[in-house]
């Protein structure tokens, strides 16, 4: 059962409004799914536009941050959970135990090494966690024709693409996890290196 949402999001707090909405759509359609919301512990950006939408929808919050940004004075105290990690490499992997799955919003370069790295995670057996890209106003669109390009040119078989699941809204992103089924991910070696 998916109970433990990870969210990948931006935190930066001078994007298109479209993207704070996206983003509390999501929030609320987690809580209001019985489902709590695993994130990097921030109080800024998107990923606290969604985060205090889970919380206000009587959700828990568990905040994942490295002691650097810590220090920083960015973490949110709404968080039911708060964990500090010595690294980022360590949160990572913190948050990756505390979840069931994951959702990446609109994001920098933090949001495109965590998607790419739980992206490998299953593509390597080490996980079958269902991982769904949030592509809100296309924001994702020309990552994944590179995506597709890797697939095409060989650098990785075609069977990769369905490691993720792309989803235009937050109501997507929502119906796919309630139907996902872990049990229907299975990697062989055929699929990492066949062609």
């Amino acid at each position: 059962m998916i109970n433990n949402i990870c969210v990948f999001a931006s935190s930066c707090n001078f994007l298109d409004k479209s993207y704070y909405e996206a983003a509390k759509k999501l929030g609320i359609l987690l809580a209001k799914n019985n489902m709590n919301m695993v994130y990097g512990g921030s109080c800024l950006g998107l990923m606290w536009a969604c985060a205090k939408e889970v919380k206000s929808g009587g959700k828990r919050l568990i905040g994942i941050m490295p002691e650097k940004l810590r220090e920083l004075d960015v973490y949110s105290d709404y968080c039911d959970e708060f964990y500090v990690t010595p690294c980022m490499r360590s949160r990572k992997a913190k948050m990756d135990e505390m979840s069931d799955a994951l959702i990446a919003l609109p994001g920098g370069f933090g949001t495109l090494e965590e998607l790419s790295e739980m992206i490998v995670q299953k593509q390597l057996g080490y996980n079958n966690k269902a991982i769904v890209i949030l592509n809100t106003n296309g924001f994702y669109n020309n990552l994944l024709r590179f995506f597709d390009d890797i697939v095409e040119q060989k650098f990785a078989n075609k069977k990769a693409q369905n490691l993720y699941y792309i989803a235009d809204t937050p109501e997507q992103a929502i119906n796919y996890l309630k139907n996902y089924n872990p049990d229907d991910f299975s990697v062989k070696k055929e699929d990492i290196y066949a062609r």
